[in-house]
C-alpha cells in the first residue's frame, strides 16, 4: 500500500485532525511502524514517483522518469510479475490514472513515464486480474471523444475480448460480477484522467479507495496460491504539489480507510502480509508557521471548513473572471466564493487581487492554497517532492523483516524473498521476451 507523497508530517496532520474531530488518538497503522526508508533516485537526491516506484516494485535504483527499467533502460522484473509467475492473483488499485507512474512501474516497462498509451497496452497484455482507477482516455481509440491515444486501438474492447468485465461508475463496480464467475477479470476506469480528490468526489460516480480495495481483495483472495495487490492513495501527492492542505488531509483519510480494510482482511485471514510505505514526501509540509510572531500551534479545525479542492475553487474563480461583470463585482464575488468554500471569513485583499490576474494551468489553484494554509498555520517549502525519509509500516507474516531504516530498493528485495520470487532470474526472462521490446 503506497500513500504517494506522504511524509512524516502528513501522518501527524491526519492524527491531529482526527483527535480534534472525534478524540481518535491512533491511525490504523500507528502501532505497526517498523522503520523508515530513504528515497533518492540514481540521478538525484530527490526522486520522482517513477524512480521511487521502480525501487519499490523491482529493487532497482534508477533515474527519474524510468518505469521498471534500469539506468541502461533495460527492463527489470517487478514483484507483480513475480507473483504472476508463481500463480498468484494480482491487482492494481489507484486513484490516479492506471497508466500513471506508480501503477505503471508494477505492470509495464518503458524508459519514460510519459509513454502512457504504451503503458496501457502493456498492462492489458499482463495477466492482472483486477485493475481499478482512472485514465480512461488512454484506453480509448483516437476517434473517441476525450481520447489521448494517437492510434485506433480500442483497449476497452480489447479488454473485454481478453475476459475483462469493464466498469466505469461506482454503481457498476458495486454490481460487478453479478451473474459471472469470480474468475472473470475486472477493469474499472472511473475517470478520463485522475479520479477526483476525495474532497470533490461524486460518490454516485466514483468509488472510494476503500471500496475499490475491498472489491479487489474479495476478487483476488479466492486463489489458493495467494495474491499480490498494490494499492495507491495517488492524490495525496497531487494535493501536496498544490500545497492544498485540506485536499491532502482528505485523501490521507480516504487512504486510511482503505488501509483499515486491508488490515482487517489480513487479520481475518491470518496469513497475509501488509506493507505500507510511501515513495517520497511531497511539498515539504510543516505543521506550525511563524505568522507575524512565533505561535506554538497549528489549527486542524480550519481544514474541516474547507468544502472543495484548490483546483475546484480555481475553476469557480475562472468562471467569475470570464463574466462581463465589473472589476469591483468580480472582486466581491471572488471574495464571497473563497469564504463560502474555504470557511475563511476575512479574505485578504492581496489574495483577491492576485486571483484577478494570475494565469497558468496551476497558478490559480496555487494562489488559492495560501489562504487556508495561513489560517491553519500550515507551511510548505515546495511545490515538488523532497528528500525527506518516509515511514514504513508492516503487519503479518514476515513483518519483522522490515524493522529498521532501509534504502527503498530493500523493500522489493525483502518482499521478493518472502514471496519466493527470483527477480534477477525473471529479469533475464523478460529481456529475452516481448515485454522488454
Amino acid at each position: 500500500m503506497i500513500p504517494d507523497g506522504f511524509g512524516p508530517a502528513s501522518v501527524t496532520m491526519a492524527r491531529d485532525y482526527l483527535r480534534w474531530r472525534d478524540g481518535q488518538k491512533e491511525l490504523p497503522y500507528d502501532s505497526l511502524q517498523v522503520g523508515s526508508i530513504r528515497t533518492y533516485a540514481s540521478d538525484s537526491y530527490i526522486t520522482d514517483s517513477a524512480a521511487g516506484g521502480t525501487a519499490l516494485a523491482t529493487g532497482t535504483k534508477t533515474y527519474n522518469g524510468a518505469v521498471a527499467v534500469d539506468t541502461s533502460r533495460q527492463a527489470v522484473a517487478t514483484l507483480l510479475e513475480g507473483a504472476e509467475r508463481r500463480g498468484m492473483s494480482t491487482g492494481l488499485v489507484v486513484t490516479s490514472r492506471l497508466t500513471h507512474a506508480t501503477p505503471a512501474v508494477f505492470s509495464s516497462h518503458v524508459p519514460d513515464r510519459g509513454q502512457e498509451n504504451r503503458i496501457a497496452r502493456q498492462q492489458l497484455n499482463k495477466d492482472i486480474e483486477v485493475m481499478l482507477g482512472g485514465g480512461r482516455r488512454h484506453f480509448l481509440p483516437q476517434s473517441a471523444e476525450g481520447s489521448a491515444r494517437e492510434d485506433d486501438l480500442d483497449l476497452l474492447q480489447a479488454a473485454q475480448d481478453r475476459g475483462y468485465e469493464v466498469v466505469q461508475t461506482a454503481s457498476e463496480l458495486s454490481r460487478a460480477g453479478e451473474g459471472q464467475t469470480q474468475e472473470n477479470r475486472l477493469l474499472g476506469l472511473f475517470s478520463p484522467g485522475h479520479m477526483a480528490y476525495e474532497i470533490d468526489r461524486d460518490h454516485t460516480q466514483q468509488p472510494s479507495l476503500a471500496a475499490m480495495t475491498e472489491t479487489a481483495i474479495d476478487r483476488l483472495s479466492g486463489n489458493g496460491e495467494g495474491y499480490f495487490l498494490m494499492v495507491e492513495g495517488s492524490r495525496i501527492d497531487h494535493a501536496g504539489h498544490g500545497n492544498d492542505a485540506a485536499s491532502h488531509l482528505r485523501d490521507i483519510l480516504a487512504f486510511n480507510r482503505a488501509a483499515k480494510s486491508a488490515l482487517t482482511a489480513a487479520q481475518e485471514d491470518d496469513n497475509t502480509l501488509v506493507v505500507i510505505v510511501s515513495d517520497h514526501e511531497t511539498g515539504g509540509l510543516t505543521l506550525g508557521r511563524n505568522r507575524d510572531e512565533g505561535i506554538y500551534s497549528w489549527r486542524p479545525e480550519t481544514l474541516a471548513a474547507v468544502k472543495a479542492s484548490s483546483g475546484a475553487i480555481a475553476d469557480s474563480i475562472r468562471s467569475i473572471r470570464s463574466t462581463g461583470a465589473s472589476e469591483a463585482a468580480k472582486r466581491t464575488r471572488i471574495a464571497g466564493t473563497l469564504t463560502r468554500l474555504t470557511g475563511v471569513q476575512d479574505v485578504p485583499t492581496e489574495i483577491v487581487s492576485n486571483l484577478m490576474t494570475v494565469e497558468g494551468p496551476y497558478a490559480v489553484g496555487n494562489a488559492v492554497s495560501p489562504l487556508v494554509n495561513r489560517q491553519a498555520l500550515v507551511g510548505w517549502t515546495s511545490h515538488a517532492h523532497t528528500a525527506v525519509d518516509v515511514n514504513l509500516y508492516a503487519y503479518g507474516p514476515g513483518a519483522n523483516a522490515f524493522v529498521g531504516h532501509h534504502d527503498n530498493t530493500t523493500i522489493a528485495r525483502k518482499l521478493a524473498n518472502l514471496m519466493d520470487v527470483d527477480l534477477e532470474s525473471l529479469t533475464g526472462t523478460l529481456r529475452a521476451g516481448r515485454d522488454a521490446r
